[in-house]
């Protein structure tokens, strides 16, 4: 009776081991459920926040979606935290949010109606909210940017706080990339000293996407290359002593894995304020779909060498493992 009683115990042990290692080897890209891309990942109050577009055919994006992690592996879903009957001139097409947090509100951008000519209603507009998730209403009860400046699609849109706490608008596409300063309330811009509003800043191989962080007092400007919808979308790079550049491209940095997924791109960076872990929130497509909205949220953890550069991003489906702010 006694040799039965330890073998179970043996084997309950290590059943108990082996459904561990099962666990700890789960993978977690995509991050959450359903077709969403263009991902902008940011931290707010100890808890990460990703704003995708919800992936489907321009008619029905209507609306925006928001997730929220205190640990990066369990996603926690909002809905529709943004649609077309808060913001009236938007009507399809609403792509690629950038958020901020300013003075209590939080402020999100986003573009609209994917606008062809400056004849067109629509552009880059601006919602605000006292909650992170939201409901957000028309901060201007019209575009932002609404015309093409510089060749630039209104589209894109990426909000950058410089250290000095001045707030730029990035933004672009039809690979034209451009930066404006914003106003205090962000309800319009501040001219350069030039007397010009909209600057171009493209680098090599822009396409759209832009995003940019400071590491060790370096601008790094990343942005996404290839198109959307076919297996050459990819991100690359560049590296500066200002927000206004020059930028020389360096390279890429994420592309496709024929071996994971394809289409990996329009990506954002998460930096923890409590280690120098740096993670990339990108979109792919599965090797099993070929519809162009059918795009999934990932993140991968993102490696500098010893020079500053950024090492290859590898695509995997394990995913980050769990990290909790401290």
């Amino acid at each position: 009776m006694k040799q039965v009683l330890y073998f179970l115990l043996i084997f309950s042990a290590s059943k108990t081991i082996a459904q561990t290692e099962v666990s700890a080897v789960k993978n977690n890209n995509p991050i959450f459920k359903g077709w969403y891309a263009d991902p902008e990942g940011i931290i707010f109050d100890k808890t990460y926040w990703v704003y995708p577009t919800f992936s489907a055919p321009y008619e029905k994006q209507v609306f925006l979606d928001a997730f929220s992690s205190k640990d990066l592996v369990n996603w926690k879903k909002h809905h529709k935290i943004l649609d077309t009957t808060a913001i009236k001139w938007a009507k399809k097409a609403i792509w690629a949010p950038s958020i901020i947090k300013n003075k209590n509100k939080y402020f999100l951008f986003f573009g609209a109606n994917d606008i062809q000519s400056d004849n067109e209603l629509g552009g880059i507009g601006v919602a605000v909210s006292s909650k992170p998730e939201g409901p957000y209403k028309d901060l201007l009860g019209k575009p932002l940017v609404d015309k093409f400046y510089n060749g630039a699609q209104p589209i894109d849109q990426f909000v950058f706080r410089d250290k000095d706490g001045q707030h730029y608008l990035i933004y672009g596409g039809w690979r034209h990339c451009n930066i404006a300063k914003l106003k205090d309330d962000f309800t319009g811009f501040v001219p350069f000293d030039d007397k010009t509003v909209f600057k171009e800043i493209t680098p090599e191989n822009y396409v759209e996407g832009p995003f940019m962080f400071i590491r060790n007092s370096k601008y790094y400007f990343m942005w996404s290359e290839g198109g959307w919808t076919g297996p050459d979308y990819c991100v690359a790079y560049a590296i500066a002593d200002s927000p206004m550049g020059p930028f020389k491209r360096v390279g890429k940095i994420l592309e496709q894995d024929d071996k994971i997924a394809r289409g990996a791109g329009h990506h954002s960076i998460i930096k923890t304020p409590d280690s120098d872990k740096y993670y990339i929130v990108y979109h792919r497509r599965p090797l099993s779909e070929t519809d162009s909205s059918s795009r999934e949220t990932c993140i991968e953890e993102m490696f500098f060498d010893q020079d500053g550069f950024i090492k290859p991003v590898v695509l995997t489906n394990e995913g980050v493992k769990a990290h909790i702010i401290k």
